[in-house]
């Protein structure tokens, strides 16, 4: 979000009316709903068949686009931000009661050894640019989160396996609960020190003699011999990077420190504002969720603090109001982007996270790279995820399904459901009674500079490198030049006040419901009178009845999870999805309390979707 300062110059000096002009004339209309019946799919009359194919197309997907999918899954976000790589792996030496050890390291927020990438020296979801990098040892490694960290979920099945969920959600994943543990970790390492200077003294101390120590003790602590396609991080490697750590020390260590302490702390001033009653819990993390207003926003806030000319303006980078939102799942992605109409002019038919406020698939990646908080992201990395996740097949659910009540919930479905729950629907719904804070969260500032931010990472003229080829990833959208058209990076608030429907694919991975996950299983979304107002999320063992994540407060061997009360706060409220509602003249049953067959009928068919 470099430019949001310009932007608020320009609207400043130019005025509002004429710089809205030339951002969104012509855009056109909000995205709707493709017209015509219902798209259902059927029950297969074989389920275990289905299965079998289903897991057999996703795995040839993945194999298909293996290089996407490895970029998509393990690289960083950023060749020059983040966290110094060998800091990350010192945590757990220096501050091993806030970080794990061993294979537990980085479990405290959600990152998983995945047994499909044997020998990695971090879990999956934690990237180095050491994987990317031009020239191997050309800079010290940063490490940063992968799209994966969101988007590798998992499930446990009856016989304890793992199931994992490609470009599902990482319900376990607890991007604030890191940040709050690295700045514990330096406050461990000052002591009571408060003479800035004297704290990075003390702090770099401490780091480079557990640098020192383990590596005495383990030449490959760091790397572990670990090989990645055609790269080998061996022990001359290793030296090379602990080498140059030494070396650019005196100003990394401060950097570091600076730039996640600053991080957190301006969090938790963002915190204070909008979620008052909740502050612990939202400045602990909730796994599996977090605040759509990501880091950026709260940086360019601060940033504009600091300048004289523009601190008038610091209240217009912070959005209206609340936005907590779970981690989505982003399989199927071609099943609801957006298409152009006739004359290619316009968007139209789609858009679809949970508001829509970012239709073109190439800038939704790029806006998840940028909400990390980093100043410099590896835009090839979102160019990757876009074609491996285009078309790739949801996970398919994995226990048992009753064929016959789910062919009984196929209808049902088609009579109540599949008119909003289409592919490429790009209509929002504001009249659900849902807490309307994640569709506001893009006000008209955040808005504009957005749109600077999204264009400036990836312009028209932007090139990465694909596959040895410079590629242009940004330069046209479906075969349509996106020169001049900014606007496109992100829609109006207008065009997104309310939630899309989204399509349903893979919907049983999706629990808990509703935008911010609030609700633990797809009956306790279809019958409200019986939500519970307490219930514990991002446990790993399934509920196959009522079909989502155990929830029970008392449920389950496995110390799992944590307890998530919806009362908390508005933006944690369970309700919505919870009346009948009239659309065109048509009611659509959404209130299943008087009828609790028809709504297990309707839940049996969508584990098969």
């Amino acid at each position: 979000m470099k430019k949001l300062l310009l932007s608020l110059v320009v609207v400043g000096v130019v005025g509002a009316s004429l710089f809205l002009y030339s951002v969104y004339g012509g855009f056109g209309k909000t995205l709707e709903a493709p017209s015509g019946t219902p798209f259902v799919n059927a029950v297969p009359e074989n389920w275990e068949a289905h299965q079998q194919s289903k897991m057999a197309a996703r795995d040839a997907h993945i194999a298909k686009h293996q290089t996407a999918y490895n970029r998509f899954a393990d690289f960083a976000e950023s060749e020059t931000d983040g966290l110094p790589y060998i800091i990350l792996k010192l945590l757990p030496v220096i501050a091993p009661e806030y970080w794990g050890e061993g294979d537990n390291f980085l479990s405290v927020m959600g990152l998983f050894y995945d047994e499909r990438l044997p020998g990695a020296p971090v879990p999956r979801g934690m990237g180095f640019s050491g994987l990317s990098r031009t020239k191997p040892t050309g800079n010290i490694d940063y490490a940063s989160f992968s799209c994966g960290a969101c988007h590798i979920g998992r499930v446990r099945l009856d016989d304890n396996k793992i199931y994992y969920l490609d470009g599902g959600a990482n319900s376990e994943f607890n991007v604030v609960g890191y940040r709050k543990r690295v700045v514990q970790t330096i406050d461990k390492m000052a002591g009571t020190e408060t003479d800035p200077q004297k704290r990075v003294a003390l702090v770099t101390q401490k780091i480079l003699a557990a640098l020192e120590q383990v590596h005495a003790e383990n030449p490959s602590y760091f790397y572990k011999n670990f090989t990645y396609e055609n790269r080998r991080f061996d022990a001359a490697y290793e030296q090379a990077q602990i080498d140059l750590f030494k070396k650019t020390a005196s100003a990394t260590i401060p950097q570091f420190m600076t730039h996640h302490e600053n991080e957190y702390h301006g969090w938790k001033k963002f915190v204070d504002k909008y979620y008052q009653g909740a502050q612990p819990q939202l400045l602990d993390g909730l796994p599996g969720m977090e605040d759509a207003i990501g880091f950026n926003t709260v940086k360019a806030n601060a940033n504009l603090k600091l300048n004289p000319l523009t601190k008038p303006f610091a209240s217009l980078a912070l959005p209206p109001t609340h936005g907590v939102t779970d981690i989505m799942m982003v399989w199927e992605q071609n099943t609801h982007d957006p298409e152009w109409n006739d004359d290619k002019t316009k968007l139209i038919n789609g858009g679809g996270q949970w508001t829509g406020h970012i239709p073109l698939p190439m800038y939704k990646n790029v806006a998840a790279q940028l909400t990390i908080g980093y100043d410099n992201v590896d835009v090839s990395v979102s160019a990757f995820a876009e074609e491996v996740l285009d078309k790739m097949p949801a996970s398919v659910y994995p226990f048992a399904v009753d064929v016959n009540l789910a062919k009984k919930g196929q209808a049902l479905f088609a009579e109540n459901c599949a008119a909003c729950h289409q592919p490429h629907n790009g209509k929002v719904y504001n009249n659900l009674g849902t807490d309307m804070g994640r569709a506001k969260i893009a006000g008209l500032f955040v808005t504009l500079g957005a749109i600077s931010g999204f264009t400036d990472a990836c312009g028209p003229d932007t090139v990465v490198q694909m596959y040895g080829k410079d590629v242009k990833p940004c330069a046209e959208y479906k075969g349509v030049s996106l020169e001049g058209k900014k606007a496109l990076a992100m829609t109006a608030p207008k065009q997104h006040d309310g939630y899309n429907a989204l399509p349903l694919v893979g919907l049983w991975a999706q629990a808990p419901y509703l935008h911010n996950g609030s609700i633990p299983t797809l009956y306790h979304l279809l019958v409200p009178n019986e939500r519970p107002a307490v219930f514990m999320k991002s446990r790993l063992d399934y509920d196959p009845i009522l079909v989502g994540f155990k929830w029970g407060m008392s449920e389950g061997d496995n110390k799992e999870g944590y307890e998530f009360d919806t009362r908390l706060h508005p933006s944690m409220s369970n309700q919505g999805h919870d009346k009948d509602i009239t659309q065109e003249g048509k009611t659509f049953k959404l209130n299943w309390s008087d009828d609790k067959d028809g709504a297990m009928a309707i839940v049996e068919y969508l584990k098969t979707l």
